[in-house]
């Protein structure tokens, strides 16, 4: 019995992160959550490209973004 990662952590994270980032709702941000619901990194993708983060935001948006695509096999 060894221990194992869990399963869509890199997701969980990606959408923690987001919503600290993104306080307020707003269509844009639900459209985002729902392509993170779905599995859908690369509208996931497409829709983050369109906010405006700092370097270091957008570097670890980004690596969060690889490892959930790491995670799915994609």
């Amino acid at each position: 019995m060894g221990l194992e990662p869990v399963r869509g952590a890199a997701k969980v994270s990606l959408r923690r992160w987001l919503r600290r980032q993104l306080q307020q709702p707003d269509a844009l941000r639900e459209h985002l959550e729902a392509s993170i619901e779905n599995d859908d990194p690369a509208e996931a993708r497409r829709i983050v490209a369109r906010f405006e983060f700092s370097e270091d935001q957008r570097h670890h948006v980004d690596r969060l973004l690889d490892e959930w695509e790491r995670e799915l096999g994609t």
